[in-house]
């Protein structure tokens, strides 16, 4: 099986043949800012084949100015070039020098596969045609002679031919491509080795000879073919959950323009600031908050709660999240490259893109496969003439060799497990940025988790409300209504429809509190000393501290806790299982600290920590031999993050905080970590097994060939037969169960069952 793209067609020379480029304005239209005036730009490249042509696209793009970083995505069949200036580089038209065609990437176009009709009716066009000529061949191998054979030989000539021609056109506009522009790829090496044997062949015949090798030419299509599409359907598959995530993307949305004239804009035109109208049943095409209106959403796609969640006006909604029971006015807060959707769609496909170190060996050896191939080839021809005089001889050993070598295990063995671990990860809604990311978590032995917003929900409640005076509850209540601040939201929860009492005049001090005049009083809600109240009792939870006064006087004492994240206690008994130390970091007090280390079983913690703090906390343990995991989610945390060994963090974390982290979970479950830490183990694992055959296959073949043992047909089945071990080895990982995943199930079906029975 050639690790090549499948379906690669010869690529314009964009350049010589005076093709319209893109311009740089729409170049840049198109690329979306980084920050730091970085920009990425994404074209489709559907000429890339190879490792080969990895290398070479990305070296080229490099030596570019003004190009940061060029990553090629061999699935997707993307290019992602990083770059700054207010000058785009000339990266389309360099590509087009060394021969790929090249456009901006665009999903309506781009997402569609063209490639597998195409390699089906090939393979069955070699297929009919291998197993006519194999009939023919069984009678020359039965001890047909003279006329006879000769007839079956030329029989077989012309069967052979329209399979060359279809089926080995595949492999020959590539080979000629490349070889045009003066590059080297692994289908050179294959259309030789067919060319070859079909022109040995078709000498024997003309010259009467015992035997042909059509049915090996043939035969080597056949299997190289059904290589090819089991490698293109196994990556369609792994690219199922990027594709189903763009297809939840609108198409467009109604505008509300200013003079109330309602306008439909495809949603690459919506803009910031627009109000879109979003009736039920439709889906919201970029990020928004809530302009006007009520209704039920589904978000499962960012929280995997099947349950629809109640939204009211001011409240933030995702692109990609389905409107179900009443229309909304949405307020466009991104446009949709920058949206929710399409950040999850650029993590998925990134999976892939990364070059671990597993990787970057296994590209290496695959990029100088075409010269060494061709080398030992060559090496051998002269090896045999040299010891027998037969050039008949020495040239079929020579074909052999140039087949059997083809190091497509090599070529896949890294990135299809990493394909497999991303969709794996992905099903269990885990985001991952990169394989390398997947290559640094299976090495990490101590777990570091932020308190606020990852070990708890960040959502504090109110714990004492039967013991205060329901008046004073009431008064409280009222005067949270007007803030925002996540304790006024748990007393004004407490608050009867529409409220009871009227206030003159209402005022918030951020970081003290609420302030209200009525009847000659003032009352203040807030932290006890921030208003210089008298003192009283402290709060039982670590919390405590928020009271009511009135005139000075302290009237009631709010006492909070925060809610454990889901599965916290069993998510952190599962990597102590896995031999891994856990620390929490905090900014909140000691008290605060203790209550929950002790309830989650941290081993340990430090209270009252800065950013800074953090980060140096990190950064002492890495210099003490450790290699570090963060789980976080603030703003406050995105410094530790990004200096963490690896970094995980929630969908509710802040928007640079997910930017930061190598892996993104989008439910509640904390489970999202010890599964994400087994699945990426166990795809380590199956990488070093998969380098492990591939190495075998060629230290054990290679030599076999070279002695003259195998003929180019079973040349052609070994070389399938160690690609289809690899993708097999790589498939397990599917089957892979972890305690963590288990749990995950059992907690998605009663949710499920719960809309269920509310949709019935």
């Amino acid at each position: 099986m050639s690790c090549c793209a499948p379906g690669a067609e010869m690529a314009l020379d964009l350049v010589n043949a005076g093709s319209v480029l893109p311009s740089s304005q729409e170049i840049r239209l198109a690329s979306r800012s980084l920050g730091d005036d970085l920009r990425q730009t994404d074209l489709s490249v559907p000429t890339v084949h190879c490792a080969a042509c990895i290398q070479a696209i990305e070296t080229a793009l490099g030596k570019l100015d003004q190009v940061e970083s060029a990553r090629v995505n061999l699935s997707t069949k993307r290019v992602a070039v990083r770059w700054r200036g207010n000058q785009v580089p000339p990266f389309v038209a360099a590509l087009g020098r060394l021969g790929y065609e090249a456009h901006l990437f665009d999903p309506e176009v781009d997402n569609k596969d063209k490639t597998l009709s195409e390699l089906i009716r090939a393979v069955a066009v070699a297929g009919f045609a291998a197993g006519n000529i194999m009939l023919l061949s069984v009678s020359v191998w039965s001890g047909a002679e003279g006329a006879t054979r000769d007839l079956f030989h030329w029989v077989s000539a012309l069967i052979a031919i329209p399979p060359l021609a279809f089926a080995g056109g595949i492999f020959f506009r590539s080979a000629w491509n490349a070889l045009r522009h003066g590059r080297m790829n692994m289908d050179v090496p294959i259309a030789v080795g067919v060319s070859l044997a079909y022109a040995m062949s078709l000498y024997e015949t003309i010259n009467h000879g015992d035997h042909a090798y059509f049915d090996a030419s043939v035969s080597l299509l056949f299997f190289l073919l059904i290589g090819r599409t089991l490698d293109h359907v196994m990556r369609e598959r792994a690219r199922t959950a990027v594709k189903g995530l763009s297809q939840l993307a609108a198409r467009g949305a109604m505008v509300l323009r200013g003079d109330g004239a309602r306008d439909y804009l495809p949603v690459g035109e919506i803009e910031l600031g627009m109000l879109l109208l979003i009736a039920a049943g439709e889906r919201i095409p970029v990020d928004g908050k809530i302009f006007q209106g009520a209704s039920d959403l589904d978000c499962s796609l960012v929280s995997g709660e099947s349950t629809p969640r109640n939204v009211a006006p001011g409240e933030a909604v995702q692109a990609g999240v389905l409107n179900l029971t009443g229309p909304l006015t949405i307020e466009a807060t991104a446009a949709a490259k920058d949206s929710f959707l399409a950040e999850m769609v650029r993590l998925m496909e990134a999976a892939e893109g990364g070059r671990a170190r597993y990787r970057r060996i296994a590209d290496r050896v695959s990029a100088l496969y075409a010269p060494v191939v061709h080398l030992t080839a060559f090496v051998t021809f002269l090896g045999w003439m040299a010891a027998t005089g037969d050039w008949h001889r020495a040239i079929t050993i020579a074909i052999a060799v140039l087949i059997i070598t083809c190091p497509c295990a090599l070529g896949l063995a890294v990135p299809i497990v990493q394909v497999v671990a991303a969709r794996r990860l992905f099903e269990n809604g885990i985001m991952v940025k990169d394989g390398s990311a997947m290559e640094r978590l299976a090495t990490i032995d101590t777990a570091v988790f932020d308190k606020t917003g990852t070990l708890t929900l960040g959502k504090p409640r109110l714990v004492n409300a039967s013991s205060l005076d329901p008046a004073m509850l009431a008064i409280a209540a009222d005067m949270a209504a007007h803030s925002r601040h996540p304790f006024s939201k748990a007393i004004a929860g407490f608050a009867a429809p529409g409220g009871q009492h009227k206030f003159d005049a209402v005022t918030e001090q951020p970081g003290f509190g609420i302030e209200a005049a009525a009847a000659g009083s003032t009352w203040r809600l807030g932290r006890r000393g921030g208003w210089k109240a008298r003192t009283g009792r402290e709060g039982r939870h670590g919390y405590g501290g928020t009271v009511l006064t009135k005139d000075g006087i302290i009237v009631a004492t709010f006492d909070f806790e925060d809610a454990l994240r889901v599965d916290a206690r069993a998510a952190i008994d599962q990597l102590h299982n896995a031999g891994m130390c856990v620390e929490m970091l905090s900014g909140d007090t000691a008290k605060a600290c203790a209550e929950v280390a002790d309830g989650l079983g941290v081993d340990d913690f430090v209270p009252g920590l800065l950013p800074s703090g953090k980060v140096e906390r990190i950064e002492r343990l890495a210099r003490d031999g450790h290699k570090v995991l963060m789980v976080g989610d603030g703003l406050n945390d995105t410094p530790a993050l990004s200096a963490a060994h690896v970094s995980i963090a929630p969908a509710t974390a802040a928007d640079i905080g997910r930017n930061a982290a190598d892996f993104v979970f989008l439910r509640e479950s904390l489970l999202a970590v010890p599964l994400a830490v087994d699945v990426s183990r166990k795809a380590g694992s199956l990488i070093r097994q998969n380098i492990t055959i591939a190495i075998v296959y060629n230290a054990v073949a290679v030599p076999i060939a070279i002695l003259g043992h195998v003929t180019p047909l079973i040349a052609a089945v070994a070389m399938s037969a160690s690609s289809l071990l690899v993708v097999g080895n790589a498939m397990r990982l599917q089957g892979f169960a972890t305690g963590a995943s288990s749990a995950i199930a059992r907690q998605d079906r009663p949710a499920r069952a719960g809309a269920l029975a509310q949709s019935s």
